[in-house]
């Protein structure tokens, strides 16, 4: 199957006009970063290895600022990673699909170190998605405090409230709320060009910053100190990993344009006049954003478009999740889940139900658990930039070995990107103790999770390929000389391909009946987003005796409907099946958890439940549960 390469492709959210996508997508894709303002430069100088407020240091500040926006947002997410979207999906898994089938897991199901990497990566992302709502709509309500002192106990009530009104928000869709935040996060990067313009017109020498040396000569001046304070310019840019993960919502093209001409200036607008603000008045430095307005309503009324834009922050890891659950489950890296499209227009407009509450309750849990967003501020930033360094570096695979770009092309940029992320990460990971391992335990899990469900269903394939009898063996030998045939056709799912389903050998051997017709159906997922099944046919093989194999391939969005791809397949191939009589036979195991097998009795445990708690088979391929006959089984694997 041929993988395009970065050639121009038309953006997957079609059906709206670019300027409607481009308003939508900064409510959902930038809110995030756009709302880094409010915190990034106070925890530069107060933070706990914060610096102090000399000319030097304020526009070495401003400087790292404005370089990280440029080479990790502008030029590595924006102008190169966003190139490498599969079939206009993004996310570290779309860009895994990319990759080689060497570099992929083999046919024994061994997971090559890439897709250790990317399991690593969206592990990462899943903890920041948990803690970025969180963090931002405490932070946000925190605000009441200014206004009303004496309601600082609603705080908490009010954030959890938000959360919930904010996740109950999801289910409909990206796009629908994308139309409903834009207009607000277009007035709030107004707001910020238009405060910073008015600092920098009072002190315009502080656009000296953006001469990188200053930045080196703030770290020359500032010794391993700098390096720490990096653990707080990171803020600055941790929406770039969900503006990738975000592409499928609203294409390549209206992002590019809402980061160039709205974002980005806004943001780098409001950094420098914050810094010429506390170059003219260090004393403004605890809270150089509020201090940008006089103090009484112009206060009040920032607070309250501060407050609606970082609950919008929240967006772009929430939906960010949903893409990159759904890749994981076609690529059968997670459970399956039951997955909702919610927009005729743009197929990666999805809402994964429960995704979306466990997300809400792991929130909820932290912001009663830490109380204060200053308790959260140090888990920020550790995921984010460990998942951005894997980025880079699967990235660098694809274009050597999918585009074949020479090591001369392919080197600079990456280097250049390490350079950035590894430095990120190391100044990160020195608040792990401070709150930096929460994300890192969030990640473990979901790791541990994926990994698990990934090696279980391997080792059952390759249980099901040792103790299952090939189908030639089972009508010549034994049982399967006499067996019944009654009226129908019978559909039996096979997650083998070639091979026979246990539901079909425990038909033949224990009951000795089948239906007149037998169709074995095997579903490949591709490794591109979306498969046309004008494009890629299925394909219907008579094997004789009323057997039949019918072979789909989907793509990693795709959700699947067996009844209508069996219709198709029929009228395509003129073989005589009856259509209007199907039953389909599914298995419903119990998975044995003892020391016996090859999984483990812990492993085995868990993926157990992962099993018992993932979405049914008939619900997963759209198949109407009145056909649908379960037959049990127990397997120690």
């Amino acid at each position: 199957m041929k993988i395009a390469a970065p050639s121009p492709q038309p953006d997957p959210a079609h059906g709206h006009s670019t300027p409607a996508l481009t308003l939508a997508a900064l409510g959902v894709v930038f809110g995030d970063i756009g709302t880094s303002p409010l915190y990034t430069l106070s925890e530069c100088f107060h933070a706990k290895h914060g610096a102090a407020t000399t000319p030097l240091i304020v526009l070495g500040v401003l400087s790292l600022i404005f370089w990280s926006l440029v080479v990790v947002i502008a030029f590595k997410y924006l102008a190169m990673i966003l190139r490498a979207d599969n079939g206009g999906e993004g996310g570290i898994f779309a860009l895994l699909a990319l990759m080689p089938e060497r570099l992929l897991p083999n046919a024994q199901g061994r997971l090559r170190w890439t897709t250790l990497l990317a399991l690593i990566g969206a592990a990462l992302l899943f903890g920041d998605g948990i803690i970025t709502p969180a963090i931002s709509v405490l932070s946000a309500m925190e605000g009441l405090e200014v206004v009303a002192p004496a309601y600082h106990w609603a705080v908490l009530p009010a954030t959890c409230a938000v959360l919930l009104g904010l996740f109950a928000m999801q289910s409909r869709g990206t796009g629908a709320i994308g139309v409903v935040f834009g207009p607000i996060m277009v007035v709030w990067f107004v707001t910020l060009a238009a405060l910073g313009i008015n600092q920098i017109s009072q002190n315009p020498s502080v656009l000296w910053a953006l001469n990188p040396i200053y930045a080196i000569r703030f770290f020359a001046s500032e010794g391993p100190t700098g390096f720490l304070i990096l653990g707080a310019v990171v803020l600055a840019i941790t929406g770039g990993e969900a503006l990738y993960a975000d592409l499928g919502h609203f294409g390549r093209r209206p992002i590019r344009i809402a980061w160039f001409a709205v974002a980005m200036p806004a943001l780098v607008l409001n950094y420098f006049g914050q810094g010429a603000l506390v170059l003219a008045h260090p004393g403004s430095s605890g809270s150089p954003f509020y201090s940008l307005v006089p103090a009484g309503p112009w206060t009040y009324a920032l607070i309250a478009l501060a407050t609606a834009a970082t609950v919008i922050a929240s967006q772009a890891l929430i939906s960010g999740a949903f893409s990159l659950t759904h890749q994981a489950v076609r690529l059968g890296f997670f459970p399956t889940v039951r997955v909702t499209h919610t927009s005729r227009h743009s197929e990666g407009q999805i809402y994964i139900p429960a995704v979306n509450w466990m997300l809400a309750a792991a929130c909820t849990a932290l912001v009663l658990m830490f109380k204060r967003s200053s308790n959260l501020a140090a888990a920020y930033g550790l995921a984010v930039t460990g998942t951005m360094a894997i980025t880079t570096i699967i990235y660098f695979e694809v274009v050597r070995t999918r585009w074949q770009w020479p090591l001369w092309k392919a080197l600079p940029p990456v280097l250049l990107f390490l350079i950035f992320d590894v430095a990120y990460f190391i100044a990160a990971s020195f608040k792990f103790v401070d709150g930096g391992y929460i994300p890192v335990i969030i990640a473990v899990g979901f790791f541990i999770v994926m990994w698990t469900w990934k090696r279980g269903w391997d080792i059952y394939r390759e249980h099901v390929k040792e103790t299952v009898p090939k189908l030639d063996r089972l009508f010549t030998e034994g049982a399967g000389k006499g067996v019944a045939r009654t009226p129908g056709t019978g559909v039996f799912p096979t997650g083998v391909q070639g091979g026979v389903p246990p539901v079909l050998s425990n038909l033949i051997t224990r009951i000795g009946v089948l239906p007149a017709e037998v169709v074995l159906l095997h579903m490949t997922t591709a490794r591109e987003p979306y498969v046309s099944l004008r494009e890629q046919k299925p394909q219907l093989e008579a094997l004789g005796d009323g057997l039949y194999r019918l072979s789909v391939c989907i793509g990693f969005m795709d959700r699947p409907s067996v009844p209508v791809v069996l219709a198709e397949a029929v009228a395509a191939s003129g073989h005589s099946i009856d259509v209007e009589n199907v039953t389909y036979y599914v298995g419903r195991y119990t998975f044995v958890a003892s020391a016996a097998g090859k999984m483990g009795r812990r492993a085995e445990w868990l993926f157990a439940l992962l099993t018992r708690n993932a979405q049914p088979l008939p619900d997963h391929l759209d198949i109407p549960w009145r056909q649908v006959v379960e037959i049990g089984a127990q397997i120690d694997l």
